[in-house]
């Protein structure tokens, strides 16, 4: 398990650790210098310096109904991943290059977390996620008012059809309810009340077995019907797993592969005329 693997695991207990000072850049590189041998106490202090970093982006995705220890602590796992591919000779701070996997952490476990179904699996589509959220919130009536008229702007920017934003925007603006809900105010009933029960009656069960055994039935008679050559050209050439070549069977019945064609044409015929019954009662 290499260091970066670790750190993720144990992203809890960094999202823990005592705010460290500010470092200046060359405190940070050289940390970072370390932190990319494997130094655990050099990942320990990049990490506490920039703890105030992550809580003030955390902060930011509060309104999204995720506790805030969650988003600080994913927002670590974020920074983690930024420490592990950061190059410190790069004229670059780290809070710089890690807002965007800070970010990203965040976003991801918000998404995750909204629904059981997920919502989106791509950064295009938790970008859109966010986005109609972010549309929602500047409306006076909210999500009620996310039509079609509304949410074209955000299918004309990320390039998706307009029907995709409106089944994204359904399912960002009511999450998930229980299927133990009641159906309104003055009812008891519940949503799992108006389910339709899919499941086959005992009676349809035992009418499909009926007709199952009848079709093996006229198909076992049929073939039974057949020469013993032609029975085994059609068990080679349409039963069996992998199909068998004219060929193969022609060396094993001792006959030439065009008699084998011929063979099996007249019995596919005879076939068609042997299971008549079957295509009656389609």
């Amino acid at each position: 398990m290499t260091a970066w693997t670790l750190s993720q695991a144990t992203a809890r207990n960094w999202a823990r650790l005592p705010r460290g000072e500010r470092l200046s850049r060359e405190e940070e590189r050289a940390l970072a210098e370390r932190g990319r041998g494997g130094d655990r106490s050099a990942i320990d202090a990049l990490v506490r310096s920039h703890l105030d970093f992550v809580v003030g982006i955390a902060r930011k995705y509060r309104r999204y109904g995720v506790p805030m220890n969650d988003l600080v602590q994913e927002g670590v796992v974020g920074l983690l991943q930024a420490i592990g591919k950061f190059d410190p000779q790069r004229d670059i701070r780290l809070s710089t290059y890690a807002r965007w996997w800070i970010r990203a952490a965040i976003q991801e476990h918000v998404v995750r977390s909204w629904s059981l179904v997920r919502i989106g699996t791509t950064a295009a589509q938790r970008a859109m996620f966010f986005q109609i959220r972010r549309v929602a919130a500047d409306l006076r009536e909210g999500a009620d008012t996310l039509t079609e008229d509304v949410l074209l702007p955000v299918a004309r920017r990320f390039g998706v059809p307009l029907r995709d934003v409106l089944t994204l925007a359904w399912r960002a603006s009511t999450g998930d309810r229980s299927l133990n809900h009641t159906l309104g105010p003055d009812t008891d009933a519940e949503w799992i009340d108006d389910l339709p029960d899919e499941t086959p009656s005992p009676e349809d069960t035992a009418a499909d077995d009926s007709e199952a055994r009848y079709r093996r039935g006229v198909v076992a008679r049929a073939l039974a019907a057949l020469p013993h050559r032609e029975r085994t050209i059609v068990a080679g050439r349409f039963l069996a797993e992998i199909k068998r070549t004219r060929d193969e069977i022609g060396a094993e019945l001792g006959i030439s592969k065009e008699r084998v064609r011929q063979l099996e044409q007249a019995a596919v015929e005879k076939l068609q005329r042997l299971l008549a019954p079957l295509r009656n009662t389609v």
